[in-house]
């Protein structure tokens, strides 16, 4: 099964059957030549990309040429990428990289948007809590969601922008440290003034429950099942079977599950929690995968929707209908969830237009060995390989784009995102509690299921109090937006 993967073998262009020669120039890293020859082989753009092309090098000399005029692993990497290609990227320590794709992190524990407000005319920003890890330092010092924070370390944060909103410049990596202390304040009469509220917080190393409610709600006799979920990370499987047994005993006929900050993860998990969601369709296709036109006769391939994980039936709730929630930070695994089941069932979107993965990434290391195995060359297999065979003298590994999914009707064109169904914007002005009736994001798809319009819906946001959006805690962080395909474990 794959994280982010097909199966495979490589040369240093698949020139496998080419006579010996004699070679005169020393390499100078082996991981340029790990950075290359692994995307020449499983890159989606790689046939577009004259620096990859399989005849791009007619000796090693000149291979090596080529290579030792990148000091830095990250310089190549950037200079064989494709323009197109908005997702993919190098990390210098597996090890954090595959942590992160179990959910675990070192981290203050603070989810936070970043905004400005309409009143203010220079660079400055203010920093949102919108929840909080259980068990981190933030959690035990009383930090919540609502909290608004304008600085750390006594120093107000700022992010210059450019005309598409993206960040120019800024002193966003003061939040970086492993050790700082917030500067808070409060909103009165429409204005932002601190309040002498300073919090020293600690980074932790912690794995996130990707569960962070689930519950049942009753509205007018009507029983809707909420789950907030955060991140389609591998082996949380009794998690959430558990957040969906529990609102089926509970006897919820609705369902709406919250991705409003899910930044994606396995495919695999995604196609377990569709086949929760619904429970019906089991063996019929929900995932197609797409590799490049070099790949994809050999690797690309389509999963059917699954019904049981490791022998344990699945908990299903054997739904024709389910309401999503959405915002901009919603992305890759979280939308092919959407996507993906919307030849099957209703999808209600409800919320902000997604982020727009329709791609899908693999792990890589340094590590050819395992292909004398049967496994593909680099790709990252996890328990059936682990780290076994993987190049001693360097850490690095890369997680490129290799393809795109499609749903079973065959579409894949969201790259703009995913429009909601029912728009509504989380702001400032009016953010609420999660899960909690009145929370306008929830309050607005239960107003679609049982028609009763809640207290929140009726208010009016004062345009003082309307944003503009900045970035996220989400955006800042090095490993997001990974759709992986297949979870190998």
């Amino acid at each position: 099964m794959f994280l982010g993967l097909g199966l495979f073998t490589i040369s240093c262009s698949d020139k496998d059957d080419e006579p010996s020669e004699v070679v005169t120039i020393e390499l100078n890293s082996e991981v340029n030549d790990f950075v290359w020859k692994a995307m020449n082989y499983w890159y989606y753009w790689q046939p577009e990309q004259v620096v990859l092309a399989d005849d791009r090098f007619a000796t090693t000399d000149e291979f090596y040429s080529f290579l030792n005029g990148y000091n830095a692993p990250e310089d190549l990497y950037d200079a064989v990428k494709s323009p197109q290609d908005r997702f993919s990227f190098i990390s210098d320590d597996y090890d954090n990289l595959i942590s992160a794709l179990g959910g675990t992190s070192t981290t203050t524990g603070i989810e936070f948007t970043l905004t400005r407000l309409p009143s203010d005319n220079g660079n400055g920003v203010l920093g949102t809590v919108r929840y909080v890890w259980a068990n981190s330092d933030a959690a035990t010092k009383g930090i919540k969601r609502g909290d608004i924070f304008y600085g750390v370390n006594g120093t107000e944060l700022f992010a210059d922008t450019n005309s598409d909103g993206a960040i120019t410049s800024s002193n966003l990596d003061l939040l970086n440290a492993s050790t700082f202390t917030l500067n808070f304040g409060i909103i009165e009469n429409e204005l932002f003034t601190p309040n002498n509220v300073n919090i020293e917080v600690n980074r932790l190393e912690i794995t996130e429950n990707p569960i962070l409610i689930a519950k049942t709600l009753e509205v007018n006799a009507t029983k809707i099942g909420y789950i907030m979920y955060n991140g389609f990370t591998s082996n949380n499987e009794d998690i959430i079977d558990d957040a969906f047994a529990k609102i089926k005993t509970e006897g919820a006929t609705e369902l709406v599950i919250d991705l409003r900050y899910n930044p994606g993860g396995a495919t695999g998990v995604a196609n377990r929690i569709a086949a929760r969601i619904t429970g019906q369709f089991a063996g019929q296709p929900f995932i197609e995968y797409i590799y490049n036109s070099k790949r994809n006769e050999r690797f690309g391939t389509t999963d059917p929707f699954e019904s049981d994980y490791e022998n344990t039936p699945l908990t299903s709730l054997g739904l024709t209908k389910v309401y999503v929630i959405t915002t901009g930070d919603t992305a890759s695994a979280s939308e092919l969830l959407i996507n993906n089941l919307k030849p099957y069932i209703t999808v209600v979107q409800v919320g902000e237009t997604t982020v727009g993965k329709n791609e899908f990434s693999i792990t890589l290391l340094d590590n050819t060995a395992q292909t004398s195995n049967g496994y593909p060359p680099y790709a990252y297999y996890a328990q059936n390989v682990g780290l076994d065979g993987v190049n001693p003298n360097h850490k690095y590994a890369l997680q490129p784009i290799c393809g795109t999914y499609a749903n079973a009707d065959g579409f894949n064109d969201f790259a703009s995102g995913l429009q909601p169904d029912i728009a509504i914007d989380e702001t400032l002005g009016n953010l609420g509690q999660l899960g909690d009736l009145e929370e306008p994001l929830l309050a607005k798809a239960i107003e679609d299921i049982t028609g009763v319009t809640s207290k929140s819906l009726k208010s009016v946001v004062p345009e003082s109090m309307k944003t503009e959006f900045v970035g996220s805690s989400l955006r800042l962080k090095k490993y997001n937006n990974m759709v992986l395909i297949r979870d190998f474990n």
